[in-house]
């Protein structure tokens, strides 16, 4: 990865604010920013870079011998990123040994896994015993981050406000039952017809 003039500008600006705590631009803000972001983008396509590489070359060492060309330019492309080479690859070369550039790529090989090996060795014999952790000055152990970025807190979900309760809705009282109506109520009684008058004039 290789850092133009204007980006160069910008990391040698965060570093020295990194470093020694300034008030800064909301422009030196953005720029660092931005160049965040690119080298996010870079790391990125580098790795679909190499697991095309990778991928490629696993298709490669399948059609061999046929494809022996092919294979070995990609072998050496990819121990050149950082491939750690697997038996695979080794038990290809070695059918391939009779090629000059074959025989090459397996004694690089050869040397890159047998350093991979005792590295993972070292690594477990440094796992059980702890090293010293190396002291840091009092004025290093903590960078500041630059005002207008963001931070982890930022990133956290912001607890969300506690509603009040509404109090309890107490239930409605119950409506009184009905009477029960009376027989008097039911059936009311007959009134009498009044009388003709001509039978109250006889009377």
């Amino acid at each position: 990865m290789a850092f133009g003039a204007e980006e160069l500008r910008v990391l040698r600006r965060a570093l020295a604010l990194a470093l020694h705590p300034s008030p800064v631009s909301d422009a030196d803000v953005q720029d660092c920013l931005r160049l965040a972001v690119a080298v996010d983008d870079a790391v990125n396509e580098g790795a679909r870079l190499r697991a095309f590489l990778l991928a490629d070359l696993a298709r490669y060492r399948a059609a061999l011998p046929g494809t022996a060309t092919g294979y070995l330019a990609l072998l050496e492309d990819v121990l050149g990123s950082g491939y750690q080479p697997g038996a695979d690859d080794l038990a290809a070369l070695r059918a391939l040994r009779g090629n000059p550039v074959a025989a090459a790529l397996l004694a690089r090989c050869r040397t890159v896994a047998e350093q991979a090996v005792r590295a993972r060795l070292s690594g477990r014999t440094q796992a059980t015993v702890p090293a010293p952790r190396p002291l840091v000055p009092a004025s290093r152990t903590r960078l500041l981050a630059l005002p207008g970025g963001r931070s982890d807190a930022d990133d956290q979900a912001a607890p969300k406000p506690k509603t009040p309760k509404s109090p309890p809705v107490k239930p409605a009282a119950p409506e009184p039952p009905r009477p029960v109506p009376t027989p008097a109520e039911v059936f009311p009684p007959k009134r009498r017809p009044a009388d003709p008058p001509h039978q109250r004039a006889a009377g």
